[in-house]
């Protein structure tokens, strides 16, 4: 192994530390571990020696953006996999079956009983997806783009509640949370603000929320989170979009019999 090839990835590294692109503190990882995985750090040409490993301990950020055995990471991802499918699975058995509604004796209960999970289950991913930003690396007070990301993460955080808030505000409860599966249905088809700029604006507003807070936290891993999200949207959006059309298409094919 030449010389080069040893000492660049150290060289970069406490380039990054001097500078204070890297923030040592926030993020710890075990020193033991990054001994194994980085062993160039401790031994070409005592360069090592430069830094006082012992009392500092640091994330591998060379390749290591994101901690991919971080429990928080999988549980958010889990939960931004899961609700999506869940309320799907329910309001389609729903749809078929009417379970909910005959267990409750009213489609609007059994739409509140619904709702009321949902909700709950947003809460939880939420929570998740916070804890995974507090446990990932993160860039520092003195990245160059750092007041950049100080403006533009609760911007758009602002942008993508305003979307969701609005969205509630134009469909109403039960045109919120499903309340197609459960019979309750609109009279026509909402055009208005927040409709004109997305046909989704629910869900793109909820990504935007979750860019925006991984934006806020500096945080890569929250941005591949976020993707993440909007994917698991996309895939809920191409299921419930032509089901909901075929739901009001049969609206309309018994008003005109």
């Amino acid at each position: 192994m030449s010389l080069s090839t040893t000492t660049a990835p150290a060289l970069s590294l406490t380039f990054l530390i001097s500078n204070g692109i890297l923030d040592l503190h926030t993020h710890p990882i075990n020193v033991q571990r990054l001994k194994m995985d980085r062993p160039w750090l401790y031994t070409c040409c005592d360069f090592g020696q430069l830094i006082d490993y012992s009392k500092v301990e640091i994330p591998p950020i060379l390749k290591e953006l994101v901690y991919f055995d971080d429990i928080n990471f999988w549980l958010s991802v889990m939960m931004m996999v899961f609700n999506p499918i869940f309320w799907n699975v329910v309001a389609r058995f729903e749809y078929k079956t009417r379970f909910l509604s005959r267990a409750f004796r009213s489609p609007r209960v059994a739409c509140v009983f619904l709702a009321v999970i949902i909700f709950h289950l947003m809460l939880l991913r939420s929570r998740r997806f916070q804890l995974a930003l507090q446990s990932q690396p993160r860039f520092s007070d003195c990245f160059w783009i750092s007041p950049i990301l100080d403006w533009l993460g609760p911007s758009l955080v602002a942008v993508g509640v305003f979307l969701a808030l609005s969205c509630f505000w134009v469909l109403g409860f039960y045109g919120t949370f499903l309340g197609d599966y459960f019979g309750i249905l609109m009279k026509s088809k909402v055009t208005s603000f927040p409709f004109t700029v997305t046909s989704h604006p629910m869900y793109y507003g909820s990504f935007l929320e979750y860019v925006g807070m991984a934006l806020w936290y500096r945080c890569p891993a929250g941005l591949l989170l976020s993707t993440v999200l909007l994917g698991t949207y996309l895939v809920a959006i191409s299921f419930e979009e032509p089901f909901t059309i075929e739901i009001y298409r049969q609206k309309n094919a018994k008003k005109s019999t």
